[in-house]
């Protein structure tokens, strides 16, 4: 929506910044999980946005299905390791299967870029084992400089086939993110994103309108044959304030 990769959206940043200067409240919804929320705002604070305490992430959803005390197997970035962790429960470090996967509670998957085979086996081998198999997002793929690369939902597939478990996913479109979402901005809201299975579907889950913009991972044609249709398409985040907020 503001950027593909480390590429900032043309005019996204500026048109944000006047809807938040208006007066508007504006929450950042993220199903990026590898990042922590301090790198997330630093990101947004480089384009310009003031963003402390406005991110949340489907790192800090799926933290949220975790409860104090309890040994989880983060197969994922950072930003799960800080959300598990600021839940109060424990970060079980990698070791060899047969030693750790009775001592996992809880299994987190989400986008990991540190990914290796044996990660994957100890993810694998405690959901077997009884863990609870959370997920941080079903995307497959995010955006970048460099086109469509394997995301979060990837990662999770290949858990999800091996141990023959399905997760429970944290992050958008799902209700523990829209949750979040309500709990910060109330009802009646704008989703501004760029897909429709994630962004639109979020919006339905908490009532907002869906606002789609064409500068991510959908084209117009795939656009107009969504159904439900968004409530508004418009070429990028600053046309589509323009249109529906003035600013």
């Amino acid at each position: 929506m503001l950027w593909h990769g480390s590429e900032p959206i043309a005019g996204a940043a500026p048109a944000v910044t006047r809807l938040m200067a208006a007066g508007h409240a504006a929450l950042f919804a993220t199903n990026n999980s590898s990042a922590t929320l301090a790198q997330q705002e630093a990101k947004l604070e480089r384009l310009g946005i003031e963003a402390k305490g406005r991110v949340i992430s489907s790192a800090t959803a799926a933290g949220s299905l975790v409860q104090p005390r309890e040994r989880v197997f983060v197969l994922g970035g950072p930003g799960v390791v800080e959300a598990i962790e600021a839940r109060g429960a424990t970060s079980v470090a990698v070791g060899p299967i047969e030693e750790r996967a009775a001592q996992v509670d809880v299994v987190v998957v989400g986008l990991d870029f540190q990914l290796t085979y044996e990660r994957l086996r100890m993810a694998v081998g405690a959901v077997r084992n009884g863990a609870r198999f959370i997920a941080t997002n079903h995307d497959p793929t995010f955006p970048s400089e460099h086109g469509l690369l394997p995301g979060g939902g990837s990662i999770v597939a290949a858990v999800a086939t091996a141990s023959e478990s399905q997760p429970v996913y944290a992050g958008k479109p799902n209700t523990p993110m829209a949750q979040l979402a309500l709990s910060r901005l109330g009802p009646g809201g704008l989703m501004i994103g760029d897909r429709h299975d994630t962004d639109g579907l979020f919006a339905k889950r908490t009532g907002y309108r869906f606002g789609l913009v064409l500068s991510g991972v959908t084209s117009s044609e795939q656009a107009r044959a969504q159904a439900p249709p968004p409530d508004v398409i418009a070429p990028d985040v600053a046309a589509l304030l323009r249109t529906e907020v003035g600013v």
